[in-house]
């Protein structure tokens, strides 16, 4: 039987990979991998399971592997850096990547691996994984559900028991994500009650609220030791002087749009002046007539995490962003870049979804013509012609668009597309590229990139881009929610 894996090399590098057959062992399974995507040096395999809602868990035996289709995570192992231990808890889900990054003058190897922390998985998991507690309170709990089973007693938690169930799920969900929904927090507490029963609240309707409540204010002073001790994702949510003379102007910044690494830490043995030093290479890469790519994308991926500390703490315009960080606006780097954010492929998925439900919203659209205006009309008559409709060329004002040129030799009732190009605060920031449909994936790209928030004046057309096309959160508006059930019929 045929077997094709989604291989995640590292952040940056996603391959597909069709086997004729499926492998006897996991090591064979390395081998095939090695020999078909060029790999060196040693690692690991993990796969995303689709029993607990595409949690990733490490490999450890061939037949734990999907049948026909699997997702695998290769995880680099390095003497100075090993990898953490095998383990099917949901820790594994947000362990350490290993990325490879190389400098200048050495070749690709693992020896020349750093660790960096990114998280892997976009999606809550379903159920979620209760972790192990200490040997004592394990005996407890099961000695505790013994007793619920046959009398329907509760066990008694004494203060220092509950302080080591919340310290265990804090330390879990927090490596899932940092600012977890309501939903998913009730999430937790419903399946600890559901493996241990014998913690279930008498006279609450769920039986597990308090402990929602718990989990909630656990996660928020685990979160205030990850601040004081310098976690990057936290620290940036510091209220400084500035901020509490004014409270109005204080915002929470945390991921909203289904965002995975928002603003991770910084790869082991770096600082700010080693990665400020690391993005003067890259600046000084991108003069060069010549630029190596392979050099600008290492740099990219080991620069990550300054980069973000940077967009989402000081909200810079996007010119400063232009001047800091030019590579961000190669077309190569800003695929690569919402893959680092969401570990999405933006333009594959895009276009996916584009072929998906494009001819069903064309339908919707007939269907309700006389609900829009005529300029809907006439831009369905456009589409029929296959006649690209011409744009505005100032950009004076513009806060974010798609700038498309055309040709002044050419007819009017059949102009010309010479240039299509992304404006983003009344700067040209990305030119020449093919078609307003990939134009459109890289301005929503961009908008990732940049941390800025999406137009008013379009939400919802962004919302259901980033809820029905790339599947980046499960929580959505009302009218895009009945759109996707429409689009799904």
């Amino acid at each position: 039987m045929a077997l094709l894996l989604r291989v995640y090399i590292n952040p940056k590098l996603i391959r597909k990979v069709k086997l004729t057959k499926i492998p006897e062992s996991v090591e064979q399974l390395k081998d095939e991998l090695r020999e078909k995507l060029e790999l060196e040096g040693e690692f690991s395999v993990q796969y995303e399971d689709p029993d607990f809602g595409e949690a990733v868990c490490s490999l450890m035996d061939i037949t734990e592997l999907p049948a026909e289709k699997a997702v695998l995570h290769v995880l680099w192992n390095n003497n100075e850096t090993p990898s953490p231990p095998p383990s099917h808890t949901p820790s594994s889900i947000s362990s350490l990547d290993t990325a490879n990054i190389s400098s200048p003058s050495s070749s690709h190897s693992a020896s020349s691996a750093i660790r960096t922390y990114m998280r892997n998985i976009s999606k809550w998991p379903t159920p979620f994984q209760i972790p192990s507690f200490s040997y004592d309170v394990e005996l407890k709990l099961r000695k505790g559900n013994d007793i619920f089973e046959k009398t329907g007693t509760g066990l008694s938690v004494t203060r220092d028991m509950k302080m080591e169930i919340l310290d265990k799920l804090a330390q879990e969900i927090f490596a899932l994500k940092a600012y977890p929904e309501k939903y998913e927090i009730e999430s937790v507490a419903s399946e600890l009650v559901n493996k241990h029963p014998c913690l279930k609240e008498p006279g609450s309707g769920t039986g597990y609220d308090g402990w929602a409540t718990s989990i909630k204010y656990k996660l928020g002073n685990y979160r205030s030791k990850l601040r004081q001790a310098g976690c990057n994702e936290v620290s940036v949510n510091r209220k400084r002087r500035r901020d509490e003379d004014d409270e109005g102007r204080f915002t929470l910044k945390k991921p909203k749009r289904g965002e995975v690494n928002h603003v991770p830490d910084y790869p082991k043995n770096y600082d700010d002046d080693v990665l400020e030093d690391q993005r003067c290479l890259l600046v000084d890469a991108m003069k060069k007539k010549g630029k190596d790519i392979e050099l600008i994308s290492e740099k990219m991926d080991l620069t990550f995490s300054l980069r973000r500390k940077e967009i989402v703490q000081l909200e810079p315009m996007v010119l400063e962003i232009q001047e800091r960080w030019p590579a961000l606006f190669l077309e190569e780097q800003i695929c690569e870049e919402f893959c680092r954010i969401t570990t999405k492929d933006l333009i594959g998925n895009f276009r996916a979804a584009l072929d998906k439900y494009a001819p069903r919203l064309l339908k919707l659209y007939r269907a309700r013509k006389g609900a829009f205006s005529q300029d809907m009309d006439n831009l369905l008559e456009k589409l029929d012609e296959q006649v690209t409709d011409p744009e505005d060329e100032r950009t004076k004002g513009v806060k974010m668009g798609i700038l498309t040129v055309l040709s002044d030799d050419a007819p009017t009732s059949l102009p010309t597309v010479v240039n299509i190009a992304i404006v983003l605060e009344e700067a040209i920031v990305l030119t020449d590229l093919p078609d307003l449909p990939t134009a459109f994936a890289y301005l929503f790209g961009l908008l990732y990139a940049l941390n800025m928030e999406f137009p008013k004046e379009h939400k919802y057309t962004f919302e259901a881009i980033q809820h029905i096309f790339m599947e980046l959160s499960t929580s959505c508006s009302q009218r895009v929610r009945s759109l996707k059930t429409k689009l799904l019929l």
